[in-house]
């Protein structure tokens, strides 16, 4: 430990007169440097002065009174204010040096000058230990103001007698160098830099002199830095935009953003990053939005991504987008009905050639209707073209989003409502938004049978989950759900599904997109699927134990459920062949014995079977094999007995409706495998007979494929039973609403059942007021007496 030796005090002015001598080398001569003996004389001396209390005898303190400290406190202030006074003369003097300097040369003097000076006052406070641990802190706890330690006491007086005078002409040489660098040119930024320090420390809290604020850097430094770029940038931005593209403007002034960022980062306070960032934006952006906002249009009929991009990081610092959103919206509307108006236009020319072929004379180009397509047609559009082409709309305008507007809600949102727009009402949907539901479920019905294009269960699912992006946007989603409920049917029924996997995936997306419900009938069919291979294993067996395999027939059988199942009985008669007949007998008695109390309905309009022909060879080697429909093979089979039948005689040997039999005979008439007699034609006078020359290339052939008019038939049916779920979909709404609410005024529940039903279809209102109708004759509601606009729930 040091000890000290009590020596001699001197009065104040020879004890100043020694501290004046050492504080003044410090402060003018610095970089000679300070020994430590130095440094102790003058500790010593203000110790000593501050201290000399104790032995002056002149002093008379009352009783009680800490004597100690009082001289203390005495003897401090002198000293106190002979240092405040040096530092006023001190910086006086260094101020009328720095009047002298200009620009750059004034920015060096004063970041030197304060370096120094700061250096300094932090050896003097240092000096001064002393007197701050005792009589400054006394007079702060006793609530003196003005009071500081040495250190703040530099710095206060260098604020009050150097800054206070030559500051504006330190920030005018600041700006002018920051304007030198923004015009391109080379600057100093540790000079600036050392300024913005200066500025922020002279930030000095006057009722605490613990504390800093940044009052001063914010006044003399933020304010006519933040003034000076908002002029700048406004006389620049005008001239440049005026010059140059949009485009190039967009470049300028990113770049320009990105430079006052950097700025600030390099060499001012963080605290005027805001409050530049906010005056770069107004003057670059929000004065130019006009233009940049009717640039937008011609940058996406263009494809300009990069510059998207750009425009949207620029004008996303304003708060509101809603005018780039709507004009987003509204191009990506028109670029989707563009592209189905070329499906429709496609679909239209090749069906006015199809006619042509078919009348044999020509005829006028089609006439288009109120909403596009041939003018009272329905145009039969290629499914995977459509939703291809919808598919290509939503991929292109999606990555934009996601590229150029990086995911932005706003405008996925606007592509979402531009989407939903052009998949339902577009060329193709006419009059009605049930053709995309129809058309999509087809596309899916194509990726998921056997011989698509794509070779894995990951190819399949990645097309699968372009097939949900067209689902999400569809508004009728029950037709999607009856087309793909009959076509999965016949999938399963005639054993066409590519993977059993790729099924179960697609069930699975449908249910996450809509719920359980939606998907409750698709699932069930499969477990009737198993089911029913489990029965027809239990026949098999049984058959064998009782008859010879000789008598029985390669057979397979569905039993399927009719609750669960889109499948429709037969509407004509069948006499069954012989051939099959026995075995058709025996499953029906094995399923009566085994379920007594249910009815099996057969659909043999939906049975496949296999005959090999008897009558041609190829080139002497083997039979062909045709796949034929049940009722197809009805009526070969009576070629075994005669070449030739008329129509009315098939009619009158396979039981068939004249409809059946001409769909049946369509195919076999198609292959050749039949032929019209000389002189006759398909039809009620048609005479059929067997082709002895019946050639195809290959050997197995399918003649069990559903007509053009039989699918467009069945098309126009599955219309007609959707129209009747929904008005029983409709009534079991207004009758939930109504068990629930009891008591509701007409309109509140039109809109209650709009809400229930939006997610599978959109009823209109017309049709709910005739669903109200029915179920008041029906009496399940009634009309309140007091108000006939209020419905009551009758139990």
């Amino acid at each position: 430990m040091a000890a000290y030796t009590q020596t001699p005090s001197l009065g104040l002015e020879e004890t100043w007169q020694k501290l004046h001598e050492g504080i003044d080398g410090i402060m003018n001569h610095l970089e000679q440097g300070m020994t430590y003996t130095k440094y102790m004389e003058l500790y010593t001396l203000i110790y000593n002065y501050c201290t000399s209390s104790r032995m002056q005898t002149g002093f008379s303190e009352p009783l009680g009174t800490n004597a100690t400290n009082r001289g203390a406190n005495l003897m401090g202030a002198d000293l106190y204010n002979k240092l405040k006074d040096y530092l006023k003369a001190h910086l006086e003097g260094v101020r009328a040096e720095a009047a002298n300097q200009n620009d750059e040369q004034l920015i060096m003097f004063y970041t030197k000058q304060w370096t120094r000076y700061t250096t300094a006052s932090t050896l003097v406070h240092h000096i001064f230990r002393y007197l701050n641990r005792h009589w400054v802190k006394r007079e702060i706890d006793e609530g003196h103001k003005q009071i500081y330690d040495i250190y703040t006491l530099s710095l206060v007086s260098w604020r009050e007698h150097m800054f206070m005078g030559t500051e504006s002409n330190v920030m005018a040489a600041v700006l002018h160098q920051i304007e030198r660098q923004r015009n391109g040119e080379t600057i100093d930024t540790g000079l600036i830099k050392k300024v913005v320090e200066s500025f922020v420390s002279l930030g000095l809290d006057e009722t605490d002199s613990t504390k800093s604020t940044l009052d001063v850097y914010s006044k003399h430094f933020q304010e006519p830095f933040v003034k000076a770029t908002h002029e700048f940038y406004t006389k620049e931005s005008e001239a440049f935009i005026g010059a140059n593209s949009i485009t190039e403007y967009m470049k300028k002034a990113e770049t320009r953003l990105a430079e006052e960022e950097n700025r600030v980062q390099t060499y001012l306070h963080l605290s005027t990053l805001k409050t530049l960032v906010k005056t770069c934006e107004e003057v670059l952006i929000k004065h130019h939005a006009g233009p940049m906002q009717e640039e937008f249009q011609v940058l996406l009929d263009q494809d300009k991504t990069e510059d998207l991009g750009r425009m949207y990081l620029l004008l996303n610092r304003l708060p509101d987008l809603e005018k780039l959103r709507v004009l987003f919206e509204t191009h990506v509307r028109k670029q989707g009905t563009a592209a189905v108006e070329k499906v429709a236009d496609s679909a239209a020319s090749a069906q006015v050639g199809e006619d042509e072929d078919e009348e044999e004379a020509p005829a006028p180009p089609p006439k288009r209707g109120a909403k596009g397509g041939p003018a009272g047609r329905r145009l039969d559009v290629n499914h995977e073209v459509y939703v291809t082409s919808l598919l290509a709309v939503h991929t292109k305008y999606d990555e934009l989003v996601k590229t150029a507007f990086k995911g932005d809600a706003g405008f996925v949102a606007s592509l979402d409502r531009a989407c939903r727009e052009f998949v339902n009402r577009n060329a193709v949907c006419t009059t009605s938004s049930t053709k995309s539901p129809e058309l999509l479920a087809k596309y899916c019905d194509q990726l998921l049978k056997k011989g698509n294009k794509q070779t894995d269960d990951a190819d399949i699912d990645k097309q699968l989950d372009k097939v949900m992006t067209v689902f999400k946007y569809v508004e009728d989603k029950d037709v999607f759900q009856k087309f793909y409920s009959q076509q999965l049917a016949k999938r399963l029924v005639f054993h066409t599904s590519a993977s059993e996997d790729a099924e179960s995936n697609m069930i699975q997306k449908l249910k996450e997109a809509c719920g359980y419900e939606y998907t409750s009938k698709l699932q069930r069919m499969f477990t009737d699927i198993g089911l029913s291979k489990d029965m027809e294993s239990a026949f098999q067996t049984a058959m064998e134990k009782t008859h010879d395999k000789d008598e029985l027939l390669d057979f397979s059988v569905l039993v399927l459920g009719t609750a669960s199942w889109p499948l429709t009985a037969p509407k004509t008669e069948f006499n069954i062949p012989a051939e099959l007949l026995k075995t058709y007998e025996r499953f029906q008695g094995f399923y009566t014995q085994k379920h007594s109390g249910r009815k099996l309905t057969w659909l043999f309009h939906l049975s496949r079977g296999e005959l090999k022909t008897n009558h041609v060879k190829m080139q002497n080697k083997t039979s062909y094999v045709l796949t034929v429909t049940a009722y197809q093979i009805g009526v070969l089979m009576l070629y075994n007995n005669a070449t030739s039948f008329t129509f009315s005689d098939l009619t009158g040997a396979t039981g068939l409706s004249k409809e059946a039999l001409g769909g049946a005979l369509q195919q076999l008439l198609k292959s050749k495998l039949l032929v019209t007699a000389e002189n006759t034609k398909h039809g009620p006078n048609g005479v059929y007979e067997l082709n002895f020359d019946f050639k195809m290339k290959k050997i197995r052939v399918n003649l069990a494929q559903q007509g053009t008019k039989e699918a467009k038939q069945e098309s126009d049916d599955t219309h007609k039973t959707l129209e009747e779920d929904r008005k029983l979909l409709i009534q079991a709404a207004i009758v939930r609403i109504m068990k629930t609410r009891k008591m509701l005024k007409h309109q509140n529940l039109m809109q209650e059942v709009m809400q229930q039903l939006h997610q599978r279809f959109k009823p209109q209102p017309a049709d709910i007021k005739k669903c109200i109708g029915i179920l008041l004759e029906k009496e399940y509601i009634e009309r309140t007496e007091a108000d006939k606009d209020m419905y009551n729930y009758v139990a």
